[in-house]
């Protein structure tokens, strides 16, 4: 075995919680996430059977061409609206769904990558690998369970490494300095 655990001939899962990944980038790095490197990662020359992305959609819909852009990487895009509670607390979030998946793609996979640091997700990981699933996450670490990390087959650190960032920066701010250009005013 390499050190990586990984074969050419291994079936790959890949499940992508958009959300956890979309505001941890946001918040650590002010960046968005690669997911087409993500996946590129994920897979590494071994056999994809299905890569998935969970998405939250909001009333705006501002959503749709992100969604369309990751389908057209290679994910299959299951969404789901933002609940409102009254009070007005909001919720979304996938865990019961990308758990159930991976349970369900469990006999056609070897190995389940999952993209998301979600302490949540330490029992189904536990529960996967003792049916003889290997699983393997990749998310940012300042942001991840160290529990969930450890409970992990292995663990790709996302965090400013290998091209999974993506600058984000205001159109009128300089990369290199982060001063602002000056507007013309006619």
């Amino acid at each position: 075995m390499t050190d990586s655990g990984k074969f050419p001939q291994q079936r790959v899962g890949v499940f992508v919680d958009i959300q956890n990944m979309y505001y941890s980038a946001r918040a650590l790095y002010n960046k968005k996430v690669n997911f087409k490197k993500i996946l590129e990662e994920g897979v590494a020359g071994r056999q994809l059977v299905r890569a998935i992305a969970y998405g939250i959609t909001t009333e705006e819909a501002h959503e749709g061409d992100f969604h369309d852009a990751l389908n057209k990487q290679g994910f299959e895009v299951k969404t789901k609206p933002l609940q409102t509670f009254v009070g007005g607390h909001k919720k979304g979030d996938w865990d019961i769904g990308i758990a159930m998946d991976i349970l369900r793609l469990e006999p056609k996979i070897d190995v389940a990558v999952l993209v998301c640091g979600d302490g949540d997700f330490v029992p189904l990981v536990n529960f996967a690998k003792e049916r003889g699933l290997r699983l393997e996450l990749m998310s940012f670490r300042e942001s991840t369970s160290s529990a969930l990390i450890e409970a992990a087959d292995s663990f790709i650190d996302l965090s400013g490494k290998r091209g999974f960032l993506i600058n984000t920066t205001n159109r009128l701010t300089r990369p290199a300095t982060g001063r602002k250009i000056p507007k013309i005013i006619a």
